[in-house]
């Protein structure tokens, strides 16, 4: 790519919180957070982040120690991102939505000492019984009536006391105020940005085990320059970004927050899709640009509101996270008049790593070129270290200054992923004779659903809990909606008459929402392999030829 080589020789890496404190002075006085329609401005923020990094340093934060956020998207989550970042904390990433099992299991393998949340029922108590087990040392609890305006704040107290939590403040439970309320200075921390771990961001592999991708303070500010470069046509200090992405997944923290922060940006947050309230806001704050996910786009394609609501302050939108239809596309540009373009990254790549073109061709099914200053290339399947020629189908291998340093606490798995400084990724492509990457097929048994990484062993260990579940396979069915959806074929024991409903309300307290299977098919018996072995082949060719005679 041409200026690569200068791109790289120029970039100069720096702690992440250097982007806020760099906004805050220029842009101190505009908005930086809009939620729900209260607004803070970047001083108020950056006056935020020092108060609770001062009382986090207090509390022995520093580098080494980890502090969780289990967070869905309240202006909570910037101010204490930045906070552990500038005091030289590691943040680790939480989905609001695990079940106790996953948050005990993360938490446990991370060693996170510290944990931030609301005072929603829902969350907190998850939270809670994970520290009663002795794995946390603390939780800090934010209030989510707090950060609503009025009168809605009023209203949340007085109708929604069910769903909140009943929270007994003590030595082992801080209150947000009273990290407001700390009148300690704020130390400065000598910050190594390429060796010093900004965040632990948990992903998953072949065996479907999470594992925590050790992203340093140069992999995140490297993405986000290259993120930055990639889209030379935003105005700093003037674009209003909408953030319903869950800044907890890697492609919002990165492509939402970090790169909003770095050009000051508002953001408009929002804490979950709900269509109704995504058009109001639209109308109500005219965002310029909205990363999101093919399915939220085709939810607002699909949705009556789309027909009436003015979509035309809307420049730019980045779509990650799963193969984005050609057809959603042209129907998305035609609705807005917006650019809607195509990436693709990894968790293990902070994320991004290739984007089409905002200006220029874009081909159809193409993931587009490599971003400044990141080589792509493909290898032998066999022979990782083998490189194939143009046009040849293999392993994408990238190399870049956001690759991660590796991951946590397991370096045979590091070093199968990271082969001579490459990241394999484990996905099968092509580059074709101008440059554009193709992926034609998935190494990693991986479910893309939503956006979401679903991981097939995940459910069935979690099947595998009921009793009756005597085998059972899960594998990727095609879904409209959501991209791709989990299947579940189940053995059941000997004599036993559980239904598809039964076990479906079992593994609601199990797995979590995104993860739970479209279906389940039960089966006298399951495919083996010659050695025994339970095989997904053939159940999923059974059902590539049932999706294909749907369609015929």
């Amino acid at each position: 790519m041409p200026g690569e080589t200068d791109w790289l020789a120029g970039f100069k890496p720096h702690p992440l919180h250097h982007y806020l404190d760099k906004t805050v002075a220029e842009y101190g006085a505009k908005k930086a957070v809009d939620f729900f329609g209260l607004t803070w401005s970047w001083s108020e923020v950056g006056a935020m982040v020092d108060k609770v990094a001062a009382r986090l340093q207090a509390m022995g934060v520093a580098k080494g120690v980890q502090v969780g956020l289990c967070l869905p998207n309240t202006p909570y989550y910037p101010v204490f991102y930045f906070a552990v970042l500038k005091i030289g904390g590691t943040v680790v990433n939480y989905n609001p939505l695990y079940v106790e099992r996953e948050l005990s299991f993360q938490v446990e393998d991370s060693r996170t000492s510290i944990m931030v949340t609301l005072d929603l029922k829902a969350i907190y108590d998850k939270v809670e019984a994970v520290r009663a087990k002795g794995l946390l040392s603390h939780i800090i609890v934010c209030p989510m009536a707090d950060i609503l305006p009025q009168p809605k704040r009023l209203l949340f107290r007085l109708f929604k006391r069910k769903e909140m939590a009943a929270v007994r403040y003590d030595g082992a439970h801080i209150a947000f105020a009273d990290m407001l309320a700390s009148s300690g200075s704020l130390r400065p921390v000598d910050i190594d940005p390429q060796n010093d771990i900004a965040v632990l961001q948990y992903t998953g592999g072949t065996t479907g085990t999470p594992k925590g991708a050790m992203l340093t303070h140069a992999n995140l500010c490297a993405n986000t320059e290259q993120v930055r470069a990639a889209f030379p046509g935003a105005k700093r200090g003037e674009e209003r970004l909408l953030a319903l992405l869950p800044f907890f997944h890697v492609f919002a923290m990165t492509v939402v927050q970090n790169y909003s922060v770095a050009i000051g940006a508002q953001m408009v947050l929002m804490p979950r899709l709900d269509m109704g309230l995504l058009f109001k806001t639209i109308t109500r704050t005219k965002p310029t640009l909205f990363p999101g996910v093919p399915t939220i786009y085709t939810a607002i394609l699909n949705a009556p509101q789309a027909k009436t609501t003015d979509l035309g302050s809307i420049r730019f939108c980045l779509s990650g996270g799963a193969p984005l239809p050609v057809e959603v596309k042209e129907q998305f540009e035609s609705l807005t008049g917006c650019k809607l373009v195509e990436g693709y990254g990894l968790t293990e790549s902070s994320p991004v790593v290739s984007v089409n073109p905002p200006e220029g061709v874009v081909k159809a099914g193409s993931i587009g070129m490599p971003v400044v200053g990141t080589e792509v290339q493909i290898r032998d399947l066999e022979d990782k270290r083998k490189v194939l020629e143009q046009g040849g189908r293999g392993e994408v291998a990238v190399r870049g200054p956001q690759v991660m340093k590796g991951y946590w606490e397991r370096p045979g798995e590091s070093g199968a992923t990271l082969v001579d400084g490459w990241l394999m990724t484990g996905d099968v492509g092509y580059i074709d004779e101008d440059g554009y990457i193709f992926l034609v097929d998935r190494i990693k048994d991986l479910i893309l659903c939503s956006g979401y990484n679903v991981y097939p062993r995940v459910v069935e260990e979690a099947l595998y809990q009921h009793p009756d579940v005597v085998e059972t396979i899960v594998i990727a069915v095609t879904d409209k909606y959501r991209g791709q959806a989990p299947k579940a074929f189940v053995k059941r024991a000997a004599g036993s008459q559980i239904t598809a409903d039964e076990l479906m309300a079992f593994l609601r307290d199990q797995i979590s929402k995104i993860e739970m299977p479209r279906e389940i098919e039960f089966r006298d018996e399951l495919p083996k392999t010659m050695v025994g072995k339970l095989s997904k082949k053939e159940l999923i060719e059974e059902e590539a030829e049932k999706a294909s005679k749907a369609e015929g």
